[in-house]
């Protein structure tokens, strides 16, 4: 196979782009002449360069300065993708403080539990800091302002508002690199990991993402062990099975390991969803009155139907017991099936606080196989 098919392309987070457009702004404002095509930044985390396209760049009326760029997250399914973002840069009056103030427009998310705050977040700031305060004159203040002019519209087909952040997207991300882990040769790359992890261990923990790799350091699991599966659970878990790996710990987030309870073993929401319909049936499974079930049904989100179920804690231990055990007993079946290899999996969700909410009988085992020496 051609290497360059099976590779898949990493792209740039948001903030990368609203970054540069933000640079290629203040060039501008500073010396009218100056209308870069491309600029290039540092973004920090990787430590590297990158340069990003300029799309549109011109002063306004009022004196400030309008670039705009286009999201481009590499070989990824997401719905960012082309999106444009504003960069608008202006000079701020004598009373402002700091030398470079940053806020949200139109598009830019509301954080309801930071007094809605705009959602633009550490690395966002950072980074924008970082590549803006050398090229700032000395004197001189700005004001930083950035638009998603579609940011309400995605926002909207997203579950942002389980997570407190309304009216947009969010300038997320800890790093500037969007990793292709939807993208198929982003499977290939996991799948050796697998193998090379398979060949040293025979217990393994797989974790759909950052923060299930996060969470499982802080539990004590050995660092080793993890394996970022991303969205592939089925074709992972059965490449497991074919290695012989006597057992895995599945970590991750009740709102996206609950569709396995579903038998629905490729987790990304472009391939299939029915979340809440999950949710729903492990509450009737366990006998949740009608109304409950019908407003777990009605809920935006599984993060606000665990919510509803949290109001008796007594109901959120029935329905994610049951959720966690049928997920078990689901991924087994579904490694026989197609390997006619056992392979003995446990189940370990938590919420978007990272708390823990259920763990499964066989997932208490397999916690102790894979703790640190």
């Amino acid at each position: 196979m051609d290497s360059a098919l099976s590779t898949p392309r990493s792209g740039y987070t948001l903030p990368v782009f609203a970054c540069a457009g933000a640079v290629a702004a203040l060039r501008c404002l500073v010396a009218t002449s100056d209308r870069p095509q491309t600029v290039t930044l540092d973004l920090l985390n990787p430590p590297r360069l990158a340069e990003i396209a300029i799309h549109q760049l011109a002063p306004l009326p009022d004196g400030s300065v309008l670039a705009i760029t286009h999201s481009d997250p590499g070989d990824n399914l997401d719905l960012t993708r082309h999106t444009p973002l504003w960069s608008v840069v202006a000079w701020a009056s004598d009373a402002q403080i700091e030398p470079i103030h940053i806020d949200g427009g139109e598009g830019i998310g509301r954080q309801v539990d930071q007094g809605n705050a705009p959602a633009i977040y550490r690395y966002a700031k950072e980074l924008i800091l970082h590549n803006l305060t050398p090229l700032l004159p000395a004197g001189k203040t700005l004001r930083v302002t950035i638009i998603l002019p579609e940011g309400r519209a995605l926002g909207d087909r997203t579950s942002n508002a389980a997570f407190g952040v309304v009216e947009g997207l969010s300038l997320l991300g800890t790093a500037g690199i969007s990793e292709p882990l939807s993208a198929p040769g982003q499977l290939d790359q996991s799948r050796q990991v697998l193998r090379d992890k398979a060949a040293q261990y025979r217990h393994l923990v797989f974790c759909l993402g950052e923060n299930g790799l996060d969470l499982a350091v802080k539990l004590g699991i050995a660092c080793d062990r993890r394996i970022k599966t991303a969205n592939w659970l089925g074709p992972m878990l059965v490449e497991a099975g074919q290695l012989g790996v006597v057992g895995v710990l599945l970590l991750g987030y009740h709102g996206k390991l609950v569709k396995l309870a579903g038998g629905i073993f490729h987790t990304h929401h472009h391939v299939a969803d029915g979340r809440q319909e999950i949710l729903a049936a492990c509450c009737a499974a366990v006998g949740v009155e009608l109304p409950v079930i019908q407003s777990i049904l009605a809920a935006k989100t599984v993060e606000a139907g665990l919510a509803i179920l949290r109001q008796d804690e007594t109901l959120v231990q029935q329905v994610y017991q049951h959720m966690v055990e049928r997920i078990d007993e689901r991924a087994a079946a579904y490694v026989y099936a197609h390997t006619a290899h056992s392979l003995t999996v446990g189940t370990m969700v938590f919420d978007r606080q990272r708390q823990i909410v259920a763990q499964s009988h066989l997932a208490k085992g397999l916690f102790n196989q894979v703790l640190v020496d």
